[in-house]
């Protein structure tokens, strides 16, 4: 019987859940089987060989998935994992453990992941400029890298702040300041007959002021109990640094006078700065 291998990013509720997704050419054959022994090969924190086997059954819920199964603490949602079948009762699902661990937005990754699933599912938090940034992660366009665009007319409708001139209001000093502090910039784009942004803009679209996201990727630490040298990160001050712009975007005479002033040196072309801040967690 022919092999399979399939790799796909979990998503939050996979892992909350407790499944996992099935290949489609192992259906046939595994969902009359009374058990499916599914054997989990990771490395915990990308460092500790772990492998850990459930007795599984399929279960359908839109796709057919794994249930039973507990992944490890460090898996995060968008961890990519491969699944591989020969035909038997036994499925192997495996993890891949980067090379140093990344931190995506202050989340750290031990494991290959889904750079567009980390995006859709990052929690932003309840304040109001978390629902903005939420906003444009989760219902704008998402690109490969995991930057992504909305158009900044659609924000109201899907931040929750309220309707009105409050909303306006709430809504618009959210935004100035996520663009200030470089979370976000704008960028001209287009929209198509369905609302669908595109950046660059393309021709023959409706033009569209959008807001843009880019991820902040840098290095990342292990726990302390892996890496002695690293201190408390669970509340901690993060040091400014540069950001990437999208192509043609330009950083503020605000943020280019933050960079100059903190950094001593000039701010490089397609560059923006994020000021120095608190991060918890």
């Amino acid at each position: 019987m022919k092999k399979v291998r399939r790799r796909f990013a979990l998503w939050r509720a996979d892992i909350e859940g407790g499944v996992c997704a099935v290949p489609e050419e192992c259906v046939e054959t595994l969902r009359a089987r009374d058990e499916v022994v599914l054997v989990l090969e990771h490395r915990e924190f990308g460092l500790k060989p772990l492998t850990r086997t459930f007795e599984t059954t399929l279960r359908q819920d839109v796709e057919w998935q794994f249930g039973d199964i507990i992944w490890p603490a460090d898996v995060r949602p968008g961890v990519l994992v491969t699944a591989f079948w020969e035909g038997g009762d036994e499925v192997v699902v495996r993890t891949v453990p980067l090379d140093e661990p990344l931190s995506v937005d202050g989340v750290v990754y031990f494991h290959e992941y889904d750079p567009r699933v980390v995006t859709r599912e990052f929690d932003a938090g309840g304040s109001n400029r978390g629902r903005v940034l939420h906003a444009v992660r989760k219902q704008g366009r998402v690109f490969d890298d995991g930057s992504a665009v909305l158009a900044e007319s659609a924000l109201a409708g899907h931040c929750g702040l309220g309707r009105g001139a409050k909303g306006t209001f709430l809504l618009r000093n959210a935004l100035d300041q996520l663009i200030r502090d470089g979370y976000l910039t704008r960028v001209p784009g287009s929209v198509d007959s369905a609302g669908y942004p595109s950046y660059p803009a393309v021709h023959g679209q409706k033009a569209a002021e959008m807001v843009f996201y880019a991820p902040l990727v840098e290095e990342g630490a292990y726990p302390e109990d892996l890496d002695p040298d690293s201190s408390e990160r669970r509340e901690h001050w993060v040091n400014g640094f540069v950001r990437k712009l999208p192509p043609g975007a330009q950083p503020s005479e605000r943020q280019r006078a933050l960079h100059d002033q903190e950094a001593e040196t000039e701010l490089a072309p397609g560059y923006t700065y994020v000021k120095k801040h608190h991060r918890h967690g």
